[in-house]
């Protein structure tokens, strides 16, 4: 009889257990359902919700309205596969972003707000989102990019002939880089094989979505729903660009568009674009500061530490003022022998010429006034401003900025057809 209940109650306890354990399966499963396989990786159903959610906080902060959740959630997915593809391709070539690389990016950003490290990660937190999240996602765009470089950005080349051609053509029909447009940008994208079904489907929705921009529908919200565009996310936003700046594409048909104005679709290899003029303003000449400056030069070493470095060139600087020749005593004691021949000029300097801590000290010298010692990566300099000069940069800006825009152009031209390409040739099984 205790035989029979021992047997009875193991059985039970099998029994109950089983059942917990199938439960805990089922569980497991809802809670880590898959989305989508995306080569031999896979999107969970977690994740999807978590960026879906990062993703409309920032519309609502940007006081977008919000697109319908299913065209969202679809989206997203859509980004965050191509974004896996990337980082699969990053990974087989080796592309890593040390977290050394990831603290001094954070803490330049967060320079450029103002704020110490410390003041930025508690805004992120103020704002809903954890430092760590942050970092993951500046790694994410980083290895991106180093990729994409890797992949498109060393093959672009732009020639002088190039940058000549296009400013005599903007010179003929008289457009020059005093005016700025602000874009907007709908992709429907036709798979490089597609059959004319497809491209004619493709074609339809594209004239479709133009009649309803025209009789008024919001650009945004289509963007957002419709467009196969990196951008869609952001409601197709191009930012402001000038007619360098306008892919080649676009360029013919945006010099005559009006502010509101929708294009009819242009065919490309990536399929069809639709583009809005949403606003359009014009441009300043750019006038640089140029500064004639001389310095004396100070390394550190096994021998001469940065107390020692600061306390000669403050000797050196009280000799000056005694009456001593600057020119000489840079000849004389000064460690950038390329300069230290010259009297320590380094004759005039424009925007972007020296290392930021001598550039920053530099602009607060008044003419012949001679600075405390400034540290740099190359060591600590004495620097004196001899004169400054205001000069009308705007030729040799504006082949910059052509020859800048020109090849911007070929990488975003060349990344929307490499992006097409591998999404396409990619395996991915959505169960959306």
């Amino acid at each position: 009889m205790i035989e029979r209940n021992t047997i009875k109650t193991a059985i039970f306890t099998l029994l109950f257990c089983t059942l917990l354990f199938n439960n805990y399966l089922i569980n497991a499963e809802v809670l880590d359902k898959i989305i989508a396989v995306v080569e031999d990786d896979v999107i969970l159903e977690k994740e999807l919700n978590r960026e879906v959610s990062a993703i409309a906080q920032r519309i609502q902060a940007s006081q977008s309205q919000m697109p319908p959740e299913f065209v969202l959630r679809k989206q997203v997915l859509e980004k965050m596969i191509v974004d896996k593809l990337q980082r699969q391709l990053a990974e087989k070539a080796g592309i890593t972003v040390t977290e050394e690389m990831l603290n001094s990016s954070a803490a330049d950003i967060a320079q450029r707000n103002n704020m110490t490290l410390g003041q930025f990660r508690t805004e992120l937190e103020r704002q809903g989102m954890s430092y760590k999240s942050f970092l993951d996602n500046m790694r994410n765009e980083i290895i991106i990019n180093q990729l994409r470089s890797r992949e498109i950005g060393g093959r672009i080349k732009v020639t002088d002939r190039e940058v000549e051609h296009f400013m005599e053509t903007q010179e003929k029909i008289g457009e020059a880089d005093s005016v700025q447009y602000h874009l907007g940008h709908i992709l429907i994208a036709v798979k490089e094989a597609a059959s004319a079904t497809e491209i004619q489907r493709a074609r339809s929705k594209a004239d479709d979505l133009v009649q309803k921009l025209r009789s008024g529908q919001d650009f945004t919200q289509i963007a957002m729903s419709d467009s196969d565009d990196d951008n869609a996310l952001k409601g197709g936003d191009l930012g402001w660009r000038t007619m360098n700046d306008v892919p080649t594409l676009f360029a013919d048909r945006v010099g005559a568009m009006k502010p509101g104005e929708v294009a009819d679709p242009i065919r490309s290899p990536s399929g069809f674009h639709i583009i809005k003029m949403l606003e359009v303003k014009g441009l300043d000449n750019h006038i640089i500061t140029n500064t004639k400056v001389r310095h004396i030069l100070i390394k550190t070493n096994e021998l001469v530490d940065d107390e020692e470095a600061q306390k000669r060139l403050l000797a050196l600087k009280a000799r000056i003022a005694d009456g001593d020749d600057f020119a000489a005593l840079a000849r004389a004691h000064s460690d950038d022998k390329g300069s230290a021949l010259k009297g320590g000029s380094l004759d005039w300097v424009g925007p972007g010429d020296l290392v930021k801590p001598f550039e920053e000290a530099m602009g607060k010298l008044n003419i012949n006034e001679i600075s405390e010692p400034v540290q740099t990566q190359f060591g600590w300099h004495l620097i004196q401003v001899l004169d400054r000069k205001d000069k009308d940069n705007s030729v040799e800006q504006k082949k910059n900025l052509v020859r800048d825009a020109i090849r911007k152009r070929k990488i975003e031209e060349e990344t929307e057809l490499w992006i097409r390409r591998l999404r396409d040739e990619a395996y991915v099984e959505i169960y959306l």
